[in-house]
């Protein structure tokens, strides 16, 4: 089983906590996607590495700097989405930077970790707030901070940090018990 095959059955799993968008271009991955070389400039994966660190953070688990989202995200981008959203992908990282500008007087990097939860918590409301609207029609654009905030999610998630630490992980499972109890506060199970 291919990764993309693992990554497409896990968010089934999970009730399909990825978009249609997302899981399209899984779908297609085939690793003949436009290769974007400016995912791959340095200046880019440290802002992704910052910003996937402010989405999940590190507490008494590892965060996405951690399990490498930005790698992650990195070639997911280059190999499974089209050019279009690519594009979408990269203007919206700019948009992150003026958004920052605009209200800190600051590029994002610049601000503090507060401030860039703050930003974030914004954007992630403009986000919900675009696929809300009434006047959407299909084959709209997806929302950059979409992309940006599933990416950062499934990598994260999928990654062994996620999946050994922040979940709680069998590495070899035993017998099948379909009722266990759950305390409020547990650890969801790693598929």
């Amino acid at each position: 089983m291919h990764r993309r095959d693992a990554i497409r059955n896990v968010a089934i799993l999970l009730g399909t906590a990825i978009s249609a968008s997302t899981l399209s271009a899984l779908e297609s991955c085939t690793g003949s996607a436009p290769k974007n070389y400016d995912l791959n400039k340095p200046e880019t994966k440290v802002l992704l590495a910052e910003i996937a660190e402010t989405i999940i953070p590190t507490t008494s688990t590892p965060g996405a700097k951690a399990a490498k989202v930005d790698e992650f995200i990195v070639v997911m981008m280059n190999d499974c989405y089209k050019k279009a959203d690519q594009d979408i992908f990269l203007d919206g990282l700019k948009k992150i930077d003026t958004a920052s500008q605009q209200k800190f007087k600051k590029n994002f990097m610049d601000i503090t970790p507060e401030q860039r939860t703050e930003l974030l918590t914004q954007i992630d409301k403009e986000r919900v707030e675009y696929n809300k609207r009434k006047d959407k029609k299909e084959g709209d654009p997806t929302h950059y901070f979409q992309y940006l905030k599933e990416l950062t999610l499934l990598g994260y998630f999928t990654s062994k940090e996620g999946a050994t630490q922040a979940l709680r992980y069998v590495p070899v499972p035993g017998k099948y018990e379909g009722c266990i109890p759950y305390k409020k506060g547990d650890k969801a199970w790693a598929v």
